[in-house]
């Protein structure tokens, strides 16, 4: 059986090609869709994190995505933070998201204050001279080349490149607060506070005393510890929805693929699987040689999706930096299963068809 059904695929190689490629295109579009997905979600989860703050406070009515927003509120509620118990530090951010080229989110910070967070570690130059200096990090520099002292736009406007740090301090691009304000027009106004707090175990106590402030209790305060724990697939909105569509065109793609070719090649073997009843072949036999040359056809297409997957994922990082893709061996695991699954229910009926001809009606077939 085994030498039947390779024999059957090299003998028909641009249909079997043309089966892997299709196979190989929908184990690609899981893999690099998901994996950008989700290396973007959880890259922001990581830069979050590495602000040092042990509390986030955003606005009343915001969203747990932080700084997706302006700069709503006084940039004062930080001297009322300050004064509670166990809070170290407080740092007002001015944050805005920006879609020229691609989406970002840029940060307006207050030098010293957001550094008694967690210092800067500088890889070339140092803190702002001026209003139109800039910070960016290494892998925003990496991607575009970018040196100390070169000019760079940020917001329709020309910065001076300060210093270049190490990744993962929440934004990629940091301005000055004022600087910020100004060009938003949001003069006084900050868009989420960061809270360290003395020791990591005192946060919770921390946000509950924001919550007693008078005026705060509305806000959208929440622990860090909080904060990671929602930032899941299944908590962000369209987020999961987004990924079963991606799934579910996948499977269609490779259910239709293998189902127009298993069915044209029962077509074309009706005079062969007569030939193979006629010498006592059973329904089960017929049945299996299909469905096995439909798991070989999907067992090569998704060797080949995930070496493409691989090289494509280089490639993109190569030549985006900023960008974070993860292919984790679950959603490998996810994406071969799948692939599986859509192929054998692509093979499924043109087998059971194969193995319902009559081997007389087969035989006498021109």
């Amino acid at each position: 059986m085994k030498k039947l059904i390779l024999s059957n695929l090299v003998h028909r190689p641009m249909r079997t090609l043309i089966s892997v490629v299709a196979i190989a295109v929908e184990v690609t579009l899981i893999l690099l869709i998901v994996g950008l997905s989700l290396g973007i979600l959880n890259d922001n989860k990581e830069r979050t994190k590495g602000t040092g703050a042990d509390i986030l406070v955003r606005p009343p009515g915001s969203s747990f995505i932080s700084a997706l927003g302006g700069s709503p509120v006084s940039v004062k509620i930080a001297d009322v933070l300050r004064k509670l118990p166990h809070v170290a530090a407080v740092a007002p951010v001015a944050a805005q998201t920006s879609s020229g080229g691609n989406i970002e989110v840029i940060y307006g910070i207050d030098l010293p204050s957001f550094e008694a967070l967690r210092p800067f570690r500088y890889v070339e130059g140092g803190p702002f001279h001026g209003p139109d200096d800039a910070i960016v990090d290494d892998f925003f520099a990496a991607s575009k080349k970018v040196r100390i002292g070169e000019q760079i736009e940020i917001l329709n406007h020309n910065f001076r490149v300060a210093g270049i740090v190490e990744n993962g301090h929440g934004a990629r691009k940091f301005i000055p607060m004022e600087t910020m304000q100004a060009l938003t027009g949001a003069e006084g106004k900050a868009s989420i506070f960061y809270v360290r707090a003395d020791e990591g175990k005192n946060a919770d106590l921390i946000v509950d005393e924001i919550k007693k402030v008078p005026g705060m209790e509305k806000y959208n305060t929440m622990s860090m510890r909080e904060w990671l724990s929602l930032m899941t697939p299944g908590n962000i909105p369209g987020f999961s929805a987004f990924i079963k569509v991606v799934v579910g065109v996948a499977v269609i793609i490779g259910f239709i693929v293998i189902f127009q070719a298993m069915y044209t090649a029962v077509m074309e073997r009706t005079r062969e699987i007569g030939i193979l009843k006629s010498m006592g072949a059973s329904k089960l036999y017929i049945v299996n040689v299909i469905v096995g040359e439909t798991i070989v056809l999907a067992i090569g297409g998704i060797i080949c999706g995930i070496l493409i997957s691989i090289l494509a994922r280089g490639g993109i990082l190569a030549k985006f930096p900023t960008l974070r893709m993860e292919m984790t061996p679950t959603w490998i695991m996810y994406a071969t299963v799948i692939a599986l699954i859509g192929a054998v229910l692509g093979g499924i009926y043109p087998a059971f068809k194969a193995a319902r001809k009559d081997p007389i009606d087969a035989l006498a077939y021109e």
